[in-house]
């Protein structure tokens, strides 16, 4: 099959549980797959609800099924000004290697364009070849200067705010 034989559209919220579904197939690929806590509900708040926060892009095989994934959110750089992160761009295994990856990717730098991104990021894991090379053979930059910071849950949790910082980030009647 070649890309003309996939529909490329954007994400819809019937869509999530086989976007779950993609997401828990590249956790596999990338050998975590009990990292993946999220569900279906919090995705539906979160892309479908008053205040989403990410949209993301699906490739479709004829007879519906979703074989792709480019899954994106805004974020912005101090210094650059709005930026568009590709949290996942997954293909499942048996359609990779046809461009679809590709044609997903081009999705994601077109909605950086429309919405007036000035910067595109993602992640990469440094043991996957393919998908550097993938990345690379785009122009893109690979960095290895920058690492990464994360609080899981639990941290998070456990973590000690200061009181002004809670009071500061605690909504009042008028911010809601």
């Amino acid at each position: 099959m070649t890309t003309a034989d996939y529909t490329l559209r954007r994400g819809v919220e019937a869509d999530l549980p086989q976007v779950l579904g993609l997401i828990k197939e590249l956790a596999e690929y990338e050998k975590a797959p009990e990292a993946v806590t999220n569900t279906l509900t919090a995705m539906q708040r979160d892309g479908f609800g008053p205040q989403p926060i990410f949209g993301f892009f699906v490739l479709e095989k004829p007879g519906t099924e979703i074989i792709g994934l480019a899954l994106y959110y805004t974020a912005y750089s101090t210094w650059k000004g709005r930026m568009l992160y590709l949290e996942d761009l997954v293909v499942t295994e048996a359609a990779r290697r046809g461009g679809l990856g590709r044609l997903l990717f081009d999705a994601v730098v077109a909605e950086a364009r429309v919405t007036g991104a000035v910067r595109m990021k993602w992640q990469v894991l440094d043991w996957n070849e393919p998908a550097i090379g993938f990345y690379k053979r785009l122009g893109a930059n690979i960095e290895s200067e920058w690492l990464n910071g994360n609080l899981d849950e639990a941290q998070l949790g456990r973590y000690e705010i200061a009181p002004a910082a809670l009071a500061a980030a605690t909504p009042t009647e008028r911010s809601l």
